[in-house]
């Protein structure tokens, strides 16, 4: 049984299509995949996207994996080179997560890609994770749908327990069948395994010829996010500012007078919405320094100030 307050939708064309509507209009849904059940959003809406982490109790902006129907839409949004394209065809659809270069202009929210210029992408192979993202037609972003550091959730009981009261749906079709999550390769360079998970790293070695990089290896990629100021804007950044100093540019929070503002209302949702795009904006606007008003440093105030100070910090 899952919660009876929870929306719990058939894994049928009714559901799927009221599960697609659910997520054009903002919302999360929980639905099952060969691995765990991953907690949808709508990827290119930032502030469904927010609302992951906020449900989740995500301590910080991670890059998110993104579902996609086929190989085909991938390509749309992401860079193949020959390696991506062999792993891809041999083991999608199925549990491997290709990292690849994101193609210029496609709408992916920055909170999926943590503001980085890569894009996680996976072709599910499940038929109720293909069915919604038919009905949906576009890519859903999907952690496992389970509170930060609890375990993954391989049941709909799994989910509605963890997150039964902060999503709006949840497909159930009964338990999954691998119960692992995916495998993560970086294919930006010479490829690397970034996370053990559903597929084993031998057979992915089997099928590129050659072995993956590991990430305790010195030229490995670290994973997303890792850099202490991977997310630094051009200009110097001052936190927890009271006042501005002359020549500085403020990034406000809260009702303050700001060049920019996160969220006017105090609104740590739309704070982390627009975390990115007010940094691209400083960037735009040639802002050598940068003043940023202090943030509440509790839900996604944390992960807001988590960034921030990747931001701040001596490069």
């Amino acid at each position: 049984m899952t919660d009876a307050t929870l929306l719990t939708l058939r894994p049928d064309a009714a559901g799927f299509a009221k599960a697609a509507a659910i997520l054009r209009d903002g919302g999360l849904v929980s639905f099952p995949t060969e691995t765990v059940y991953g907690l949808g959003a709508d990827a290119r809406n930032d502030r469904a996207i927010a609302r992951i982490y906020a449900a989740k109790g995500r301590p910080s902006f991670n890059p998110l994996i993104v579902h996609l129907a086929d190989l085909a839409a991938a390509q749309v949004l992401c860079e193949f080179n020959e390696d991506a394209t062999r792993l891809a065809a041999a083991f999608w659809p199925g549990a491997l997560t290709l990292v690849l270069p994101l193609r210029a202009h496609m709408g992916v929210s920055k909170l999926v890609t943590a503001g980085l210029d890569t894009l996680a992408v996976r072709v599910p192979d499940h038929p109720a994770a293909q069915g919604l993202l038919k009905a949906f037609d576009g890519p859903i972003a999907a952690p496992s749908a389970n509170p930060s550091g609890r375990i993954s959730p391989t049941t709909a009981v799994h989910v509605a327990a963890g997150l039964g009261n902060k999503i709006n749906a949840l497909i159930d079709d009964g338990p999954c069948t691998v119960g692992l999550e995916s495998t993560i390769v970086s294919c930006v360079e010479a490829p690397a395994l970034l996370r053990a998970g559903g597929i084993p790293a031998e057979a992915l070695e089997a099928c590129l010829g050659r072995s993956l990089k590991r990430p305790d290896d010195p030229d490995t990629p670290v994973s997303p996010g890792q850099l202490a100021s991977h997310y630094a804007p051009k200009g110097t950044v001052r936190l927890n500012a009271d006042r501005v100093e002359p020549g500085e540019v403020l990034l406000g929070f809260g009702a303050v007078d700001a060049a920019l503002n996160l969220s006017p209302s105090g609104d740590l949702t739309e704070a982390a919405a627009r975390l990115f795009d007010c940094l691209h904006q400083l960037d735009a606007m040639g802002a050598a320094k940068i003043a940023v008003s202090p943030v509440p440093d509790h839900g996604l105030g944390r992960a807001i100030n988590d960034r921030l100070r990747r931001a701040a910090a001596p490069r």
